[in-house]
């Protein structure tokens, strides 16, 4: 339990920081593109917890122990912030020159999001592709070696761990989950500046985030249905451009912050009565 409060805590300083740069925004760009920022939070940050709930399958099915997930997470994060600059970069570009692909994006989002609502029983990850190639190709341990990526066998050989093939796995999951999470912070700004900061500051907190979520799991069994419908709502907005139709910054970040707020506390509610643990997808 203490560890879960020192994880708030640190979740909650880096909500306040992203609050400051937020307030930081207003004072010097004015308050529209502080809402911008806003709103590209919350959509970051609401995506990010059905995403952090794939990698807890993710650690539990390679048995990587806490220790471990930390180095893990600290990687993942980097190579995040590194990757959704080149996704953010290019796709601002893509949009600045082509307007209409901003209705692709938004039917894409729609399209996931309903896939979403699915309570399909996801696949083991060590069966993913990524796993399968890496093992092939790579002379890999088949047990976890606590916290390192390499390690010597009694011959001298260089060894991969499992903690090598999962880092690799979560930063090629980050790839997927920015295809639904760069798109949706578009339908709120497509300015370089808001969209990446938003999504930074959003992506800095995770690592705290997600050892919260890890304990409280079983009482966000409903929370990626509210995942699901911010999807929709943002494919939504997006497509909406296509036919003039616009929904004002201030009435999406109400939107998407009832529908988050609703959905922790309906899977809170729901999920303490039935106490049963929800099945995840990767």
């Amino acid at each position: 339990m203490k560890h879960v409060l020192k994880s708030t805590k640190w979740l909650l300083f880096w909500i306040a920081l992203a609050m400051c740069f937020c307030g930081g925004i207003g004072s010097f760009l004015g308050q529209q593109k502080a809402l911008e920022f806003l709103g590209g939070y919350l959509i970051e940050l609401s995506l990010s917890m059905d995403n952090l709930f794939v990698f807890i399958t993710i650690f539990t099915s390679f048995r990587i122990g806490e220790k471990a997930q930390h180095r893990a997470l600290g990687y993942g994060i980097a190579g995040a912030i590194v990757l959704r600059f080149l996704f953010i970069f290019f796709g601002v570009k893509l949009v600045t020159m082509f307007e209409w692909v901003l209705y692709i994006f938004g039917g894409v989002l729609i399209i996931n999001g309903l896939k979403m609502l699915r309570d399909d029983e996801g696949k083991d990850p060590q069966e993913s592709l990524i796993i399968r190639v890496l093992s092939k190709i790579l002379p890999m341990t088949k047990q976890p070696c606590g916290d390192r990526f390499l390690i010597k066998d009694r011959y001298g050989k260089r060894l991969f761990t499992p903690l090598f093939a999962v880092v690799c796995l979560i930063e090629c999951s980050d790839i997927l989950f920015a295809m639904d999470s760069v798109p949706a912070v578009f339908s709120v700004s497509t300015d370089l500046l808001i969209v990446y900061t938003s999504n930074i500051f959003a992506i800095l907190g995770l690592r705290q985030f997600y050892f919260v979520l890890e304990h409280l799991r079983q009482r966000f069994a409903y929370v990626k249905y509210g995942v699901s419908i911010i999807l929709v709502f943002t494919g939504m907005k997006l497509a909406g451009l296509a036919i003039g139709w616009n929904i004002p910054i201030l009435q999406s970040i109400a939107v998407i912050g009832i529908v988050l707020a609703l959905s922790i506390l309906i899977s809170m509610l729901l999920s303490g009565k039935s106490g049963r643990r929800p099945v995840r997808r990767v």
